[in-house]
């Protein structure tokens, strides 16, 4: 297994970072302002994930993605390992906003992620279709922070 960062040509990656952002217009928002990391493991890539100076300390994880058939093998744990290792010193807070989806949710909290803050009806005003998941309709984001 190994990450590497993506300088150039990051749009080639759009399948998979629309499993961690659903609109692509929201990704242009952040893509090329941020870090790009990709994790290959066995010849391809499994998982990516961008990252952006937020401001005060703060880094915010903007996307995060696993392939779906290899979900649930630790790529996005290893991710978030690697970015605490990478960032740290640079940072204080790793911070990741995400719908209030029992998807989601959990798998934060794991990775040792509290919840900070949420900014209320922000799927339903920028995004241009609803976006469901597991069932649950995201209206606002939920902002979940860990020390670096």
């Amino acid at each position: 297994m190994e990450i590497v960062p993506v300088t150039e040509n990051r749009k080639r990656y759009l399948p998979l970072l629309l499993l961690g952002d659903e609109q692509e217009s929201m990704i242009d928002q952040y893509l090329e302002r941020g870090d790009m990391y990709i994790l290959e493991d066995g010849g391809q890539v499994q998982a990516l994930c961008v990252v952006t100076d937020e401001g005060s300390g703060v880094l915010e994880l903007k996307n995060i993605a696993t392939a779906p058939a290899a979900q649930r093998r630790g790529y996005a744990r290893a991710m978030i390992d690697f970015l605490s290792k990478n960032y740290q010193g640079r940072f204080h807070t790793l911070q990741a906003g995400t719908g209030d989806s029992p998807l989601t949710v959990p798998f934060y909290e794991s990775c040792g992620f509290h919840r900070a803050f949420a900014v209320k009806d922000f799927f339903t005003q920028n995004y241009d279709h609803p976006i469901y998941e597991a069932g649950v309709l995201l209206r606002d984001m939920v902002y979940f922070q860990r020390p670096l």
